[in-house]
């Protein structure tokens, strides 16, 4: 398989994963509590709890729902991320720009790691949902902060690269290391 087409064949991936995690989603909202993103941030279990009793045992159903869909979107979305940050970082060395280039070698892991933390953090949260152990809360905090960070620099070199990519067409030359 090329990868233009494991770009797309991820990409859609996602899009339908992400679609099938949505009616979860929002049975846990028409509960009165919070979404998803909101309990992977709870810092602590004093929070969990809390969002624990306003989603009540319909809203809990459908996070563990949302949770065990989001270990296909994950690996979906993880997989779209890192063809593109090495779709990116590769034009950037096809066409000299070195800095880009170097950034990208480091960079293109970040797909792979977002995925690997989100996993973890899915792993922490079910354990929340079943009452496990106060530890797990925070854990599944940490590592969606992580996952969180890492994915903002992933994005943020793939536009990086597309801002390069439009501002130097193909046959100009770079006069600078970019």
């Amino acid at each position: 398989m090329t990868r233009k087409r494991g770009l797309i064949a991820s990409g859609i991936a996602t899009l339908l994963l992400l679609l099938a995690m949505s009616p979860a989603e929002n049975r846990m909202k028409d509960t009165g509590g919070p979404g998803m993103v909101p309990f992977e941030l709870t810092g602590g279990q004093d929070r969990a709890d809390e969002i624990l009793a306003e989603w009540g045992e319909e809203g809990q159903d459908a996070a563990r729902e949302s949770l065990w869909i989001d270990f296909g979107f994950l690996l979906a979305y993880g997989t779209f991320l890192t063809l593109a940050l090495a779709a990116t970082r590769d034009l950037a060395i096809r066409r000299g720009w070195h800095r880009v280039g170097a950034i990208g070698r480091v960079v293109v892991s970040f797909g792979a790691l977002v995925a690997a933390f989100d996993a973890i953090e899915n792993v922490c949260l079910l354990l929340t949902l079943d009452g496990a152990g106060a530890a797990f809360p925070l854990l599944a905090t940490i590592f969606a902060s992580c996952k969180f960070a890492l994915l903002a620099m992933a994005i943020a070199y793939i536009l990086a690269g597309f801002a390069i990519r439009l501002s130097r067409p193909r046959g100009a030359t770079a006069t600078e290391d970019a």
